[in-house]
């Protein structure tokens, strides 16, 4: 009999579920919560009561575009970190409370996981495109920059991570401060198609090994947008498109150079990205670009599946589910990486 796996990603201010079939996806529902763009960024509190009031009829249309009963589940995989801790409590509590309900087991996923096994989604009727063990993940997202070794499905090695910002977080944070709206990095992404990369440069960090920093570029746009104001109030709106695509190259440089030193390092070169920064239209590009350069074998997650979605936590649950791994109905969500 097929494993059946309903996957429930609760982490931030998405509430998501799908249902997988031995690795193939039959559904991803997602309910994105939009109170947050008057705040500029996520509220927690408001991002738990939505899930609260989401989570049930999320569960209940995938299951229902899948075709399966609950009667049909095999397990339950859902996150149990790293995210928001109310968030995370109202995913972690219901997937408890179904397991009993219908006596099935729990998986634990850490939701970092999640995105770097996204490109192991399949579909039926799509040609499986996997990348081959060991390869290097691209990790980025609002919380997280990282390059992670990937031995086999459950064994990662973190090889360089940001000591300070993420890049998601330069992206959200300089769009706010600038004026461009939440969440910032599509805004930025849409305006730096539109404007000059080579007119606006960025002084870039020199941080030693394959470890990443952003706060310096962040701070240094902030201060070279305020400066430029204050000698023309419309400096902004007038060369908002030029700032946008100086500010995304050089966050797209200073990504793609450590990656490169690693790819080098390491000598592999199957090449994944993943997370919230993965759909970046010049992140992509570059990706590919490297990739024919340098003789890589690159795999980009499909645009629905690199923000938080369960896709990505059932397939991992999946493989948590075959290595015989399961959850005691006391474990408790974590909402930093060290704690999981």
């Amino acid at each position: 009999m097929a494993d059946i796996i309903l996957g429930i990603e609760s982490s931030c201010d998405d509430t998501s579920a799908a249902v997988i079939s031995d690795g193939y996806l039959l559904s991803n529902v997602i309910a994105s919560q939009q109170v947050h763009k008057e705040f500029g960024g996520v509220v927690p509190e408001l991002a738990s009561r939505a899930h609260q009031q989401n989570i049930v009829p999320v569960v209940r249309v995938a299951l229902d575009k899948a075709g399966v009963k609950p009667s049909d589940l095999t397990a339950i995989a859902f996150t149990r970190g790293p995210g928001l801790l109310g968030s995370l409590l109202v995913g972690t509590s219901f997937a408890k409370a179904l397991s009993l309900s219908l006596d099935i087991p729990m998986v634990m996923v850490n939701h970092l996981q999640g995105h770097i096994l996204a490109n192991f989604i399949r579909e039926e009727g799509k040609p499986v495109v996997e990348p081959s063990f060991p390869y290097l993940c691209l990790l980025v997202s609002g919380g997280n920059s990282q390059i992670v070794r990937v031995d086999s499905p459950l064994d990662y090695t973190i090889l360089g991570q940001t000591i300070d910002d993420a890049v998601g977080e330069a992206f959200d944070k300089c769009a706010k401060m600038m004026g461009l709206g939440y969440p910032g990095g599509p805004v930025i992404d849409r305006l730096a198609k539109l404007g000059d990369p080579g007119r606006f440069h960025f002084a870039k960090p020199h941080v030693p090994g394959l470890d990443y920093s952003f706060s310096g570029i962040k701070t240094s746009l902030l201060y070279f947008v305020r400066d430029e104001m204050a000698k023309d109030p419309e400096f902004m709106e007038k060369n908002k498109e030029d700032i946008c695509a100086g500010f995304q190259k050089a966050l797209i440089d200073i990504l793609m150079d450590k990656l490169i030193k690693a790819s080098k390092q390491t000598g592999i070169r199957e090449i994944t990205i993943g997370g919230g920064v993965s759909a970046n239209s010049g992140l992509r590009e570059r990706i590919v670009a490297e990739g024919k350069k340098r003789h890589w074998k690159t795999y980009l997650p499909e645009f629905r599946f690199t923000t938080d979605n369960a896709a990505m936590i059932a397939v991992a649950g999946w493989f948590h589910y075959r290595s015989g791994e399961r959850a005691p109905l006391d474990v408790a969500p974590v909402s930093r990486l060290a704690d999981f």
